[in-house]
């Protein structure tokens, strides 16, 4: 039976029968499986990182100038519906000023470590922990924005450089 399913694996492989398109969703198994592989994995992962404060105005204002650069993108802020980039993803990112973050860790090993196969990058190549932390911060504050606030936070706090440094 395994070498059975192991030859119609390696046949529909070469036969390219799976579409992997950004433009054509996943199978229904396919999708539930990769849901619950991604969300265990970061789960495991994420569950001993250390939370520091994230109540600090500045660290969330440093994360408002990071996030500003280099999420809306994909995941929006408050006034916006769309973007040229997210229409073209899938699956699609979050809207993270509607959906806010759950768990601070998870969200912290998400941005370091990036997700494959979902264009989500990983920017622990290229910003500290600090600077990754700062991001969280500002997350747990951006669903309570008016985009006027989300403007003026972001206005104020522009970043210099990739590692949180204004």
């Amino acid at each position: 039976v395994i070498v059975i399913l192991l030859a119609a694996t390696g046949a529909a492989i070469e036969m390219g029968l799976y579409n992997v398109a950004a433009d054509h969703p996943h199978w229904r198994v396919t999708r539930q499986l990769l849901t619950q592989v991604r969300e265990r994995s970061i789960e495991v992962r994420s569950q001993n990182l250390t939370v520091p404060d994230l109540s600090a105005p500045q660290l969330v204002a440093t994360g408002a100038g990071h996030y500003a650069e280099m999420c809306t993108g994909c995941h929006l802020a408050p006034g916006m519906d769309s973007s040229e980039l997210r229409e073209g993803l899938y699956p699609k990112p979050p809207v993270l000023y509607k959906t806010g973050i759950d768990d601070p860790r998870e969200a912290f090993w998400i941005i370091k470590h990036g997700i494959k196969m979902t264009a989500m990058p990983a920017w622990g190549k290229s910003h500290s922990d600090q600077a990754i932390w700062a991001i969280v911060a500002f997350l747990k504050k951006l669903p309570s924005m008016t985009p006027a606030q989300y403007q003026t936070i972001t206005a104020k706090s522009q970043t210099k450089d990739g590692d949180g440094q204004d």
